[in-house]
């Protein structure tokens, strides 16, 4: 546990190193080039520009996908970024990107719901492991001493070290145009970290402009090349970890329970074991290949429209290790307070857990194509409209509707409103079924709501502060503008949540 928080804080230093070495990065080349102007040629970018953006994101629902399908959802995520834009010259702009994201969730957490509070016994070694995202990996042949019985809850947050985490990306892209501003090339490359995985992408596109700069074609690439460091639910790997003995490591002293509260034979058959077969994850890579065309056209002065489609191939492991999932045909245990087994599915159940009878397991492959259309008309000096739709399909088996609305109102020489409406709807993969309603002999299953069948509707407000003659100055930058956000988001399943976010952009002068 302690080198965990060691290498979280590790990580934290090191993204803020990062930070500060962009900011002043930028600094740097905005003075170099200001000192070595020669000639005028009208550039890209005219100056080196930093964005510093901050959100808070909370949600809170009943079907956490950890815990089957059923269980607290609530999460709180606090994150940050800074994107530092760089004139190299009048034609090539480099931009490094670097954000951080640390949240609680009360699903994650329940990795190991027989942690923190909810554990009657003395936890060692691989109860941090079999906690999830927050634990220690590297304590294999480690066991969970117990002095009684564990209890849990899927309603009820784990105190563990599993409840929080750290995300943190950075991204490099450099931009070239040609000499008649009508040709763009592009290239960029990141990198991202979490507990449970590690991602490096990188990409490149191209965009011309023709018919007097009135229209756009576009066209980019993109590979991600995933590596999970899985993280599984406590019970299940401490199955393995002991080869299916029910009386060694975690389960030393744990009674398991039947759905009648009693306790039962370890040694005999009718106790808990996962499906036959049952084994962590044998492939541990994710890859995403992407594919982006674009088309933009000027209607008239006040009216613009793009047509865009994606093709996203995506290879491997595409399952959570994190998920579980139960059956309808196989019977049920678990440990905790026999009392509450009738009240499991309530948020009335504070003290047992049932055990899972898998993993989440879906296909090694997906094809997703979004296709979408923008229409941007500008009513008037004060007022206009930003219109979004986009359709999407996969060979899961989801399709999906999106339909958004912005209204920016120009109230001020310095201040716009942007009040905005976002409607989703989808229907549910191939393999989705709520919690303990999939069949054992099935060859993929999740619980994971997000792939369910709901309607989600947004509700946004935004204020957007512009100073052209930026004149709050510090570091020899000019504020130029700062932006602030609200948004509320609701699913009819029960799931809801608001955002927050503010950003600040900043111009070397």
């Amino acid at each position: 546990m302690a080198e965990k928080q060691v290498e979280v804080v590790a990580v934290i230093k090191r993204i803020n190193l990062v930070l500060v070495f962009c900011f002043f990065l930028g600094l740097f080349f905005g003075m170099a080039q200001q000192e070595n102007s020669g000639a005028y040629k009208k550039r890209v970018l005219e100056s080196t520009e930093v964005d510093i953006l901050s959100s808070y994101y909370n949600q809170d629902g009943n079907n956490a996908s950890v815990t089957g399908g059923i269980g607290s959802e609530a999460l709180n995520d606090l994150a940050s970024s800074i994107i530092v834009s760089i004139p190299l010259n009048e034609d090539d702009v480099l931009s490094v990107d670097v954000g951080i994201s640390t949240y609680t969730s009360a699903s994650s957490s329940n990795l190991n719901p027989f942690d923190g509070a909810h554990a009657s016994g003395v936890l060692s070694g691989a109860s941090r492991s079999a906690g999830g995202r927050g634990g220690d990996d590297d304590d294999e042949g480690r066991n969970i001493v117990n002095n009684g019985n564990a209890t849990g809850s899927p309603w009820i947050a784990s105190t563990g070290a599993s409840r929080k985490d750290t995300w943190g990306s950075a991204n490099v892209g450099y931009a070239h145009s040609s000499d008649d501003r009508n040709e763009i090339y592009s290239a960029n490359a990141s990198f991202a970290t979490e507990y449970d995985y590690v991602s490096m992408g990188f990409g490149g596109g191209f965009t011309k402009l023709f018919n007097e700069k009135n229209t756009e074609v576009s066209l980019k690439g993109s590979v991600y090349l995933d590596t999970w460091l899985p993280q599984y639910p406590t019970e299940l790997k401490s199955y393995v970890e002991v080869n299916g003995n029910l009386n060694a490591g975690f389960f030393t002293g744990v009674d398991i329970l039947n759905q009648n509260g009693q306790v039962t034979n370890k040694n005999s058959l009718d106790t808990w074991r996962p499906i036959d077969g049952f084994s962590l994850i044998p492939n541990k890579k994710r890859n995403s290949y992407a594919l982006s065309i674009a088309f933009s056209q000027i209607l008239g002065k006040n009216t613009q429209m793009s047509i865009f489609a994606d093709v996203v191939k995506q290879q491997g492991w595409l399952s959570n290790p994190m998920q579980r999932v139960y059956f309808a045909d196989t019977p049920s245990f678990y440990i905790g307070t026999a009392s509450d087994i009738p009240n499991y599915t309530s948020n009335q159940n504070s003290g047992v857990f049932m055990l899972a009878d898998d993993l989440e397991r879906l296909p090694d492959s997906r094809l997703k194509i979004p296709v979408g259309i923008r229409l941007n008309h500008f009513l008037n000096e004060i007022v206009s409209i930003r219109t979004y739709y986009r359709y999407y399909f996969d060979d899961w088996g989801l399709t999906a509707h999106t339909l958004n609305a912005e209204l920016p109102i120009k109230v001020s020489d310095t201040f716009t409103l942007y009040p905005s409406y976002r409607y989703y709807t989808q229907n549910q993969i191939d393999y989705f079924a709520p919690f303990k309603t999939h069949v054992s002999t099935s060859q993929f299953y999740t619980s994971d709501f997000d792939l369910s069948t709901y309607d989600a509707q947004q509700i946004g407000f935004g204020v957007s502060y512009t100073d052209i003659f930026t004149k709050f100055k510090t570091l020899g930058f000019g504020l130029k503008s700062i932006d602030f956000k609200y948004n509320n988001y609701r699913r009819n399943t029960g799931l809801k949540a608001n955002y927050v976010g503010i950003g600040f952009k900043f111009i070397l002068e």
